[in-house]
């Protein structure tokens, strides 16, 4: 499923125009996407925690020239933990 028809999917369900669907979801994501850029985490207890993890500096290997060593910068990256109702969900 992508956003589209995910937010098709919402419009049916709620009984909302498509428009307004789109709202909800852009809003969610931009949320969630600002509070992880704060540091903070985002839990949404059953389905699951979004959390920002620091991944450091490290050397690396130039894959076109495997005998040149590279430098990788430290980066944050996003991290997603599922909860225990979506892993039951899962199992069937």
């Amino acid at each position: 499923m992508n956003k589209a028809e995910l937010i098709e999917k919402l419009a049916q369900k709620l009984g909302v125009q498509k428009k307004d669907a789109e709202k909800m979801v852009d809003t969610l994501l931009e949320t969630i996407i600002e509070t992880l850029k704060e540091g903070r985490e985002v839990t949404l207890t059953g389905f699951g925690t979004f959390s920002a993890k620091e991944r450091s500096a490290r050397a690396g290997v130039n894959p076109l020239n495997p005998k040149e060593r590279i430098q990788i910068p430290a980066v944050t990256i996003p991290k997603f933990k599922a909860g225990k109702t979506l892993k039951d969900a899962l199992k069937g």
